[in-house]
């Protein structure tokens, strides 16, 4: 955990295969979404290749209604309106990510 109501998801480093990946995601956003208190949520995927950077990313935005807003790390800085709101929303954690546009990670905001 980062801070109140912002969840770290490391799907990234742990070699799972794509399939495995985007099961763990959908598994782990459900539970956020049906218990937890987290609004916020920060999946790391890395780098690499980009294949799974690209899974994930196709995987949110085909969910459109589901989330409040789906971030790219590379717009996530405090100029960008939806980054200020979210933060807000989940007690400005702090996130060494913040205006580094990395496209490593990409934010949920849950609604």
């Amino acid at each position: 955990f980062m801070g109140s109501g912002f969840k770290k998801l490391d799907i990234g480093h742990n070699k799972f295969s794509l399939d495995t990946a985007l099961s763990v995601l959908e598994t782990e956003i459900s539970k956020l979404q049906f218990g937890e208190k987290n609004r916020c949520v920060k999946i790391i995927h890395g780098h690499g290749k980009g294949a799974l950077r690209t899974a994930v990313r196709t995987w949110c935005c085909e969910q459109e209604g589901r989330f409040r807003a789906v971030i790219f790390g590379e717009d996530y800085d405090m100029f960008h309106k939806e980054t200020s709101e979210m933060r807000a929303d989940c007690g400005n954690p702090r996130d060494l990510d913040l205006g580094r546009k990395n496209r490593a990670v990409t934010y949920l905001w849950l609604w």
